[in-house]
């Protein structure tokens, strides 16, 4: 059960990266192009990853090199899913990206029928249908004039999951178990840092972006980009550890997507109370009600398709 242990941690580093992100992306970048800032993510993410290859230099002789190449492809499908992620904070709030990006369970159970062969109950797909109400639930509930902004939002938000489930889809199932998990890791997170270096480096516009934030805020931006790299290291080592050694694939993606929501959701709450430049969230009534209803048809939901 020590998989549950990678869970809770996952959970807690991840809701409070999704408010750094947030942070860092409206106050020192004012909500354009903030992927820029995975240009510094995607340095100290690779050299994460060299130092664990140094450290286990000696088993790294039995990788084969197709599977090094698929490890490292599904690092730079992950860093990828960078591209929707941004697009999703500069439109809208985290708690918001929170509800939306709590459809990971339904696409390991779509991909699991498609790509596995594993078949879908008539109580999965209520659930299905459940989950897929909590974000319309936003939507429809949003002013008029914000509404498109939200539509957008949840179809970005869609696409980040996709892209990330089958980055950790492809990792989980191209990992050796006789082999130290740190090797495919370290390969894995190799590719991430390398490919969140690519896609601002290829990017005239992004690349000018980020150093001409560094330059304005008199290098100030890097103490919360540390932060939320170790935040971000945190969430994706502890994540594919439990996906890898949890009984079943789904089983630890509904145990830390079921939780996150309602985390995120108080952590806002608190955040807004005690540091209203950090946390920022819009605690109307009617938002917190809206939200609250939400994120119990999630819970409802993951627990449904576990019938």
């Amino acid at each position: 059960m020590e998989w549950i242990y990678l869970v809770v941690v996952n959970v807690l580093s991840d809701s409070l990266r999704i408010y750094v992100d947030n942070f860092v992306t409206d106050v020192y970048f004012k909500g354009r192009e903030a992927i820029s800032q995975r240009l510094f993510h995607g340095v100290g993410i690779t050299i994460f990853a060299v130092i664990l290859m140094l450290i286990f230099n000696q088993e790294f002789g039995a990788v084969l090199p197709l599977n090094f190449l698929i490890l490292f492809g599904a690092g730079l499908l992950s860093a990828g899913a960078n591209l929707p992620y941004y697009k999703v904070l500069e439109c809208d709030d985290s708690t918001n990206l929170g509800i939306f990006i709590q459809l990971s369970p339904i696409m390991y159970l779509v991909l699991g029928w498609l790509v596995l062969g594993e078949t879908i109950s008539p109580l999965q797909l209520v659930a299905f249908f459940i989950i897929l109400a909590a974000p319309m639930l936003i939507v429809l509930t949003s002013r008029k004039r914000s509404r498109n902004v939200r539509l957008r939002a949840m179809g970005m938000a869609f696409l980040y999951v996709v892209i990330d489930v089958v980055g950790n889809l492809i990792f989980v199932n191209n990992v050796d178990p006789a082999m130290n998990f740190a090797v495919p890791l370290s390969i894995s997170m190799l590719g991430v840092g390398v490919g969140n270096m690519a896609i601002v480096l290829c990017n005239r516009r992004w690349r000018r972006r980020f150093f001409a934030v560094v330059k304005k805020t008199k290098r100030k931006i890097y103490l919360p980009l540390s932060f939320n790299l170790l935040l971000s290291i945190t969430k994706t080592v502890t994540y594919r550890a439990a996906l890898y050694f949890a009984p079943a694939v789904a089983l630890a993606s509904v145990a830390a997507d079921a939780t996150e929501p309602i985390v995120i959701f108080f952590m806002g709450i608190v955040l807004t109370i005690i540091w209203p430049k950090f946390g920022r969230e819009k605690l109307t009534k009617k938002t917190v009600a809206v939200h609250l209803i939400a994120t119990i048809l999630v819970v409802v939901g993951i627990i449904l398709i576990q019938k």
